[in-house]
C-alpha cells in the first residue's frame, strides 16, 4: 500500500497537522487503525493531564 502525507485538523485546537506517510506506515504496523485526532502538541499535553489525574499506582493503597 502506498502511503501518501495527509492533513488532518486536531480535535483540541483546531490546527491542521501532517500525518505523514512514514506515521501512517508506522500506524499500520502496529494494527492501529485509527488516524490521530491530536496534534503533537496536544498529545502531549492530553498524557501528562491522564498521568497528572490523581491516580494512583496499586501499592500507594497499601
Amino acid at each position: 500500500m502506498s502511503f501518501q502525507d495527509k492533513s488532518i485538523q486536531c480535535i483540541d485546537c483546531k490546527t491542521p497537522f501532517t500525518f505523514t506517510a512514514g506515521e501512517q506506515e508506522f500506524y499500520q504496523t502496529k494494527g492501529f487503525s485509527n488516524e490521530p485526532k491530536r496534534c503533537s502538541s496536544c498529545r502531549r499535553t492530553n498524557k501528562a493531564q491522564r498521568s497528572n489525574s490523581g491516580s494512583y499506582s496499586y501499592a500507594s493503597r497499601y
